[in-house]
């Protein structure tokens, strides 16, 4: 099949370019620059903002899933996010209705932000919350649209290897959500995209160590 992977030269990005080419797929890679990316003849890359529907246009002609990764260093003001989503919510009439958009939120975005345990928190609140405000505002813009979108919702990010590890898809009180590998969240990405199972939902992985 043929995946786009949008913010795909570094982190959760790279890494699922790399799965989803070990799994045989096609794959087109956009980022502002592929130079990090390996050459394959199954890989395309294209180089632009996730921002531009232009961009997104080419990105996503006769693909079969979006896997979306985009982050930024900027902390104060960010608006990359909600912009992402605008834009392909503007091309939307572009593209397959069937088409499955696999985003990675942040658990503590939307309605998981009550459920934050207290160390969680205060990084998002010292660190991170301009970011999540417009992630909040990013899964607002895709559930108000037509889209089939579904939001992977990680905790705490590492570049530890691939882990045994569960998905919680509700929230309750005092579930323990904390560290995760990038590789586990990539690898979800790919999985979900060959067959989706929980679209319209709020994935949450964590690993059973």
């Amino acid at each position: 099949m043929n995946i786009t992977v949008i913010g795909a030269s570094a982190g959760i990005g790279l890494l699922a370019v790399e799965k989803a080419l070990e799994s045989g797929h096609d794959v087109i890679a956009l980022s502002r620059n592929t130079d990090a990316l390996p050459d394959h003849p199954r890989l395309k890359k294209i180089n632009g903002s996730s921002t531009s529907k232009e961009t997104l246009l080419k990105a996503t002609q006769h693909t079969d899933a979006i896997v979306i990764t985009i982050g930024t260093k900027q902390k104060k003001g960010t608006t990359l996010f909600s912009d992402t989503a605008n834009a392909l919510v503007g091309i939307s009439g572009h593209l397959r209705a069937d088409i499955p958009i696999l985003w990675v939120s942040g658990f503590g975005v939307g309605n998981s932000k009550p459920f934050l345990n207290f160390f969680m928190k205060m990084v998002i609140c010292l660190f991170l919350r301009d970011q999540y405000e417009d992630k909040t505002r990013m899964e607002k813009i895709m559930e108000e649209s037509k889209l089939k979108w579904e939001f992977i919702r990680p905790g705490i990010l590492t570049d530890g290897p691939e882990s045994d590890y569960e998905v919680i898809t509700s929230l309750f009180k005092s579930m323990k959500v904390g560290k995760i590998s990038r590789k586990d969240v990539a690898g979800l990405l790919i999985k979900e995209a060959e067959q989706p199972t929980m679209l319209f939902h709020y994935p949450v992985p964590v690993s059973r160590k």
